[in-house]
């Protein structure tokens, strides 16, 4: 995708303790009526969905409009199948950041904001990032101590023959830290800051929470 093709405006599914970065994919499964409206009409459009967080979820039970971050991340559904009890099972990819202009007011079930990609256009370009995995051995190290603290299982073997840009993210998707630490990540300006993010919450774990105690 290129950025001539990107929406004006794009149905958003603010799903709470979930957030999509570009260049992964995740699984979803699809049941809430508004939300099978929503699939169903990305399917049969462009196949582009908004992920975003709702924020100050703390004490909100259904409520169907709560407020919204500014910055999610938009991903196109490249694997559809629908269940025998009307669900649908989805496969999303991360293509590009975005950031909400305003909400359009619509008769439909789910919501639709005006969205702005302009900050994150590199969010599309493969290029070579100057970060090497020799960089990261040391996030890599706290980090993979932290997941096994929380009974996380990663493949790092795997993760190493991805590109730069999908491990980091990968792991920042992944990882056990708290939804406000993973907006953080994702609100990210790029690679590198986001590289340095991840090593600045791994401090405040390894040395707060953990009593710098290690997995050996």
């Amino acid at each position: 995708m290129n950025k001539d093709d990107l929406p004006k405006k794009l149905a958003v599914f603010p799903l709470s303790n979930f957030i999509i970065f570009p260049k992964t994919s995740v699984p979803l499964n699809i049941f809430e009526p508004r939300y099978v409206d929503m699939i169903n009409d990305s399917m049969k459009s462009n196949k582009l969905v908004g992920m975003i967080q709702p924020k100050n979820l703390k004490g909100i039970v259904d409520d169907y409009a709560p407020q919204l971050h500014e910055i999610g991340c938009m991903g196109k559904i490249t694997s559809f199948k629908e269940t025998d009890d009307s669900r649908f099972m989805i496969e999303l990819k991360g293509i590009i950041r975005f950031k909400i202009v305003n909400e359009i007011k619509s008769n439909k079930k789910y919501r639709e904001c005006e969205v702005d990609f302009k900050n994150y256009y590199e969010d599309l370009e493969n290029k070579k990032e100057e970060i090497k995995f020799s960089d990261l051995e040391l996030i890599f190290k706290d980090l993979k101590s932290l997941f096994e603290k929380r009974g996380f299982i990663i493949n790092w073997g795997a993760l190493e023959k991805q590109s730069l840009d999908e491990t980091i993210n990968a792991l920042a998707m992944a990882s056990p830290f708290t939804i406000e630490e993973k907006q953080v990540l994702l609100e990210a300006k790029n690679l590198n800051s986001r590289k340095t993010k991840i090593a600045e919450i791994l401090t405040t774990y390894s040395f707060d929470q953990y009593n710098n105690t290690t997995v050996q």
